[in-house]
């Protein structure tokens, strides 16, 4: 499956979205909608003004042992492109403590890394290997969040919130039109993205996109728990973001043995039946994921669990179809 347009698509309540280019058997793309939102459309994006930097560059910096580019400071100055970073996109983080450290460079210099090359910073990273802790992570999402909030300026946003699937969701890969603001963290829980919403709640976003679920059931978490921390989530973010669009992503199909795909199957619908409850929207990309014995498709992940590039290329495919659709049908 190395092209996302193989796959038709439709509503729970019957309507079409736009289709790509389709095969003869295709699964379909459910999506559960409810009143309480707004949908604003997509927007040309102009460049963030960051009305401050962040305080203390150097300090961060030099706590990782990372030294500035030659020549250059930490005054709030823009630095040129051939001091901070290339162009060439030939390298990218392949570690936790390369993209931290890639992340932490582009933030010292008053830059969101999902809008720059994937190779940016690399001699910032390139020879990371101190492995940054869950605080660590939770530091770096909340200062990311605090400069999007000073600097959105006119432009939508979008932000992916969950754990080390939406973390590596390559940004070269994020539908385009927007801003995107990344706030996965590798082996996060529902109950951990419950307790670190307050994060980017300063910032105004168009869509928050949910994903988390998967490490619960690896750690042994009961459903009832797992659903209790998505009805929690789901109800904070409709109450600190009311005007934001509430997207909440089915669990995904594993090749784990321990993690029975029938019991994701029906976490997915327990999931769905919260969302609608609450009012906010519900993503199946199930469906795309889970080949004909409902195991998580050989040909889209690393390693029965983590997605490769043909993934994220289906992920990116089902959240531009998402995203179409909700721009063409505003919600009241």
């Amino acid at each position: 499956m190395s092209d996302p347009c193989l796959l038709a698509v439709s509503l729970l309540t019957s309507a079409q979205i736009s289709a790509c280019a389709a095969p003869a058997q295709p699964p379909s793309l459910f999506f559960q909608t409810a009143a309480g939102g707004q949908t604003v459309p997509t927007a040309e994006i102009t460049a963030p003004e960051f009305s401050q930097r962040l305080p203390g560059p150097a300090a961060l910096l030099s706590q990782l042992a990372i030294p500035l580019p030659l020549g250059a400071s930490v005054s709030p100055q823009i630095y040129p492109d051939s001091v901070a970073y290339s162009r060439t996109g030939t390298r990218k983080p392949a570690t936790g403590a390369q993209l931290y450290h890639q992340r932490l460079a582009a933030l010292s210099y008053g830059q969101i890394y999902t809008r720059l090359p994937p190779d940016s910073f690399w001699s910032f990273w390139a020879n990371a290997t101190e492995q940054p802790s869950y605080e660590d992570w939770k530091d770096l999402l909340e200062q990311e969040a605090g400069a999007i909030a000073h600097g959105q300026g006119s432009n939508l946003l979008a932000i992916l919130v969950g754990d080390s699937l939406s973390l590596w969701f390559p940004p070269t890969q994020l539908p385009s039109g927007r801003l995107w603001l990344n706030q996965g963290i590798s082996g996060d829980t529902a109950g951990g993205v419950l307790s670190r919403l307050s994060a980017f709640s300063q910032t105004t976003p168009h869509t928050i996109y949910i994903m988390a679920g998967i490490n619960d059931l690896r750690r042994g978490e009961s459903d009832r728990a797992i659903l209790w921390n998505f009805r929690q989530i789901v109800r904070r973010l409709r109450r600190e973001h009311p005007h934001s669009l509430t997207i909440v992503q089915s669990i995904l199909p594993t090749r784990l043995a321990a993690i029975p795909n029938s019991r994701i199957r029906n976490l997915n619908r327990q999931i769905a039946a919260i969302a609608y409850q609450e009012g906010a929207s519900y993503l199946d990309i199930y469906i795309y994921f889970a080949d004909e014995r409902g195991d998580l498709r050989q040909e889209l992940t690393t390693d029965g669990l983590h997605l490769n590039p043909s993934g994220y290329a289906v992920w990116q495919w089902a959240l531009q179809e998402a995203e179409s659709w909700f721009a063409l049908n505003p919600m009241r």
